[in-house]
């Protein structure tokens, strides 16, 4: 009785040391910052709806939005990847279960000089590993966080197709509108020329003027070529991303006129951490890691098999099911391994320096998702400021521009006048076009910061968030939406109501 006690002690000691256990909690509390310090837009919607690009007011837009979504071959890769994650959780799932194997057979033996004879046999084989130790349920339980893993990563694609494609999107239309102020530029340095040939022609400039003139016609055409291959190459894109052709594949809209800025601020930091899908995939990851560990730690255990088969023989078909040709088997094995050179050892060692490799991932993952909103909260704000300000420059500079034409028209101006004003105007325009459309990709690119409108379900979580200081956001310093000016066109050629009277100066 005593043997039996000490026997049954052991095996529930064992018991205990090979049960799961649970996964290392990672953070702290001050790895969670108190409240975000990027510049947050008053009145801005605190987190993303899960239909975020509707804000930017572009129907067309939406509509390539759904297409991506629905033909996307990036997003249907990860769905198989998903469907290959759920077919494992079945394969680690099956160890749990008894196997059991159906067979039958017919043998004839017999020699030269006589009659032959002929056996018929039927058989069922049942096995069963006991799983005491718990190596089926810790591989069972890394295979369903690789699952979750699984999900979350299609999350990951799904937010990057849909932002890419607003992106691409406002890239061929940043593209056809600095096209469009090219050729608008030079229609003016056009009528410029005309003027400099007529007054080349009545001697009052010299060639000089001219050449100059013609040289900075043809350096603005030369940009026309460059501009429309680009146009072309994001377009094509767009098109890839929609899983379509790019030969004859085009969208209606021809500037960024009419897209809108929609403002969206972040909440409290921890919060953002569910709503990641990356830290969320990084978190399973990390889950399975540890899975794996207690998998790894169970298999130093010995391995039990449960064994029975029956089965009946004759040596004919119309007696074999009878009860007399029945026949039975039970038995159960015990395996345990002494020497392995170190294999046992090495695959512990090696899952446990896996789940520390993953416990890095995930912090990282962490410190990654807090630096891209702050990073995406200052680009907002920034390039709102330079929108502003570069709306001003235009405005000045087509001021600038159509009085120096008046002024050269009426002689009381050099062509280096005009030249000068002329590019700083074209310059300005090019560039406020570029930061119009790096202001609306830094909103994209804050919304997928902020996770798309994407969050966690409560009970995928493995980790414990611990709560930042602050219980509401607080940012250090806010921002008002601007409101760009409008911004001047290119000056059309003056008309008679434009020109100054003779031998008065025209002002500034």
């Amino acid at each position: 009785m005593n043997a039996l006690l000490r026997t049954s002690s052991i095996a529930v000691l064992a018991l205990v040391a090979a049960g799961c256990t649970p996964v290392p909690i990672v953070l702290k509390d001050n790895d969670i910052p108190s409240g975000f310090v990027g510049p947050v837009t008053p009145g801005a919607q605190v987190w993303p709806s899960t239909d975020w690009w509707k804000g930017f007011n572009s129907d067309e837009m939406n509509g390539l939005i759904a297409s991506a979504q629905t033909n996307n071959l990036d997003l249907a890769a990860a769905a198989a990847r998903v469907l290959e994650a759920d077919a494992q959780t079945d394969i680690a799932g099956s160890a749990l279960f008894p196997s059991i194997d159906l067979g039958g057979n017919a043998q004839r033996t017999g020699k030269k000089t006589g009659p032959g004879h002929t056996t018929f046999g039927a058989s069922l084989n049942a096995s069963y590993q006991l799983d005491l130790w718990g190596l089926a349920q810790s591989n069972l339980r890394a295979a369903n966080e690789t699952l979750k893993a699984s999900h979350f990563a299609q999350q990951i694609v799904a937010l990057t197709v849909t932002a890419n494609t607003a992106n691409t999107y406002f890239d061929v239309l940043a593209l056809r509108e600095r096209v469009s102020i090219s050729k608008a530029n030079i229609a003016a340095a056009e009528r410029v020329l005309a003027i400099t040939e007529a007054k080349v022609t009545n001697g009052v400039s010299s060639r000089l003027d001219l050449a100059q003139q013609q040289a900075l016609l043809s350096g603005q055409k030369a940009q026309i070529p460059a501009l429309e291959q680009q146009e072309r190459e994001a377009r094509y894109a767009l098109a890839l991303l929609l899983a379509r052709l790019p030969e004859g594949f085009d969208v209606n809209a021809q500037n960024l006129d009419g897209i809108a800025a929609p403002v969206v601020a972040p909440g409290i930091p921890s919060e953002l951490l569910r709503r990641r899908p990356d830290v969320a995939q990084a978190e399973a990851d990390l889950a399975a890691a540890h899975a794996n560990v207690d998998a790894a730690r169970a298999a130093f255990f010995p391995i039990i098999n449960l064994t029975t088969s029956g089965g009946v023989t004759s040596a004919a078909l119309s007696t074999l099911f009878k009860s007399s040709s029945f026949g039975y088997t039970l038995g159960a094995s015990l395996l345990q391994t002494i020497f392995d050179g170190g294999r046992l050892i090495g695959e512990s060692r090696q899952a446990r320096a896996r789940q520390e490799e993953l416990i890095a991932n995930y912090r990282k993952a962490v410190l990654n998702a807090f630096s891209d909103v702050e990073i995406a909260l200052g680009q907002v704000s920034s390039l709102a400021e330079q929108d502003r300000l570069t709306t001003e420059q235009v405005n000045a500079a087509a001021e600038a521009f159509r009085i120096s034409e008046i002024q050269y028209r009426e002689g009381v101006a050099d062509l280096l006048t005009v030249l000068q004003s002329q590019q700083t105007l074209f310059t300005a325009q090019d560039r406020l076009v570029q930061i119009k459309l790096a202001r609306i990709q830094a909103i994209v690119g804050l919304h997928n910061a902020l996770g798309g409108g994407w969050s966690e379900n409560p009970d995928d979580a493995t980790q414990k968030i611990p709560q930042s200081a602050a219980t509401t956001t607080a940012p250090t310093s806010a921002v008002p939406a601007p409101t760009p000016s409008p911004v001047a066109p290119v000056p059309a050629t003056p008309g008679p109501e434009q020109t100054p009277p003779e031998n008065q100066k025209p002002q500034h």
